[in-house]
């Protein structure tokens, strides 16, 4: 990190919700205020509720390269997978998760921003594939690594972090209340373990 970095953080109810005092954004904002005070390091939450790929890609102008970044943390997949559960033509498919997700990293990166594309984490804490959605949320963090590695982008594995840490916590093999409080939105364990996840990877 270097001085007068202004990082974005882009993804849906998750990342909305992370601004809050206890979410992972404010947490990691923390982090790097009293790790690096003299960097000046600006963070600023763009997370809208309901996003999807297609809706990142309609706001980027203005909620992101207006702001003119240096850093872009993409954390979204969650409801590209979990809209399109009763009908698929609420979801994103795949192919254009990968283009849209391209076409994002593609203009941060003309402006002259980094990434970190961040998988989706969870809709669901049941262990061992017990989710409904989770080959599917495989499927599309396989996307999101492959992606991150095609456009040179740093990739931080929430899913693998979440999957991980689900296999050793979760005891009872519970469907939520260990990371998230309703499946998919974060608790306070669950943004500690986001924000941890991420400050491993861009303050390293």
């Amino acid at each position: 990190l270097k001085k007068g970095e202004r990082i974005v953080f882009l993804g849906d109810s998750i990342t909305a919700g992370g601004v809050r005092p206890k979410g992972y954004v404010t947490l990691i904002k923390d982090a790097l205020a009293e790790k690096h005070k003299d960097l000046g390091i600006e963070v600023i939450g763009a997370g809208v509720s309901g996003n999807k790929v297609p809706n990142l890609q309609a706001r980027l102008d203005k909620d992101v390269l207006s702001k003119k970044p240096t850093l872009v943390v993409i954390y979204i997949g969650i409801n590209d997978v979990w809209h399109g559960e009763k009908n698929p033509a609420n979801g994103t498919p795949k192919d254009k998760f990968e283009s849209g997700l391209k076409d994002i990293i593609g203009k941060i990166k003309e402006a002259g921003g980094r990434v970190v594309l961040c998988t989706p984490t969870v809709i669901g804490e049941k262990t061992k594939g017990g989710n409904k959605l989770d080959a599917q949320l495989d499927e599309y963090a396989a996307v999101s690594r492959m992606v991150a590695q095609e456009t040179g982008s740093q990739l931080c594995d929430l899913r693998k972090a979440f999957v991980d840490y689900l296999a050793t916590n979760n005891k009872d093999d519970a469907e939520k209340g260990v990371l998230t409080g309703d499946r998919v939105h974060l608790n306070d364990a669950g943004n500690k373990l986001v924000a941890d996840t991420i400050l491993a990877v861009i303050d390293r």
